[in-house]
């Protein structure tokens, strides 16, 4: 079971010192994230992983994680109630019959499953850290239309859509909530793969199988590190 909730950053345009030593965001900016300083206590990452190279990430992060320190990467799985999610996905074939959301809430669910294998077999192939878990927390939320539509043009992939399609989706989309009432609930499991930095072991380098140096500079989208207090 995970431990007390991890101290959140922050940060503060009046406070720029304390901001830095509180935590570092690292999105696309890779040269930031070469002057990192070990001794972090968290390594987190939400909804982005699957950008990440997942050995290239996991070396990165245990070079900046002090021994104990924790890697927890997560993703929010939406999982709708079943006329709800027929209804989203026969919008998806009218309009966009060749996306992933087409073929039914359940194959979004299996291609949740592929990031969490690959961020797992990431971590382990570093050889730093303890063997990963899983931890899952189950919430939910109700939306009504204009909600659901505000955040849908976010979802992975949907910012390529032709402006067209997406226009017609969203369209799609509203009217299938109209049709269960206007509004609806829709069921979440946050999933969380997460392992301890061990001691390095003495003469301990990093794979070049692996890809990894010292030097090298990782893009790591989303990763905060947290520095405590």
């Amino acid at each position: 079971m995970p431990g007390p909730p991890l101290e959140r950053a922050l940060l503060s345009a009046g406070e720029p010192h304390r901001a830095r030593q509180i935590a570092e965001s690292f999105g696309s900016d890779a040269e930031r994230y070469d002057r990192a300083r070990p001794g972090y206590p968290d390594a987190i990452s939400g909804q982005a992983w699957h950008w990440v190279d997942p050995v290239a990430g996991a070396a990165s992060a245990a070079r900046a994680l002090r021994s104990g320190g924790r890697l927890a990467v997560f993703w929010n799985v939406f999982q709708p109630a079943p006329d709800v999610g027929e209804a989203f996905s026969a919008v998806y074939r009218h309009v966009l019959p060749d996306s992933i959301f087409s073929r039914g809430t359940d194959s979004v669910v299996q291609g949740y499953a592929t990031f969490f294998t690959k961020a797992a077999d990431g971590i382990r192939a570093v050889g730093a850290f303890s063997d990963p878990e899983q931890w899952r927390f189950h919430w939910e939320r109700s939306y009504s239309r204009d909600e659901w539509l505000y955040q849908l043009p976010t979802f992975g992939g949907h910012s390529q859509f032709p402006p067209a399609k997406l226009h017609e989706l969203l369209a799609g989309i509203g009217a299938a909530i109209d049709t269960v009432g206007g509004s609806f609930t829709m069921q979440y499991t946050a999933v969380v793969v997460t392992a301890a930095r061990t001691e390095a072991p003495y003469g301990f380098s990093w794979p070049d199988s692996a890809g990894i140096a010292t030097s090298t500079r990782v893009q790591t989208t989303g990763f905060r590190l947290q520095q405590a207090r």
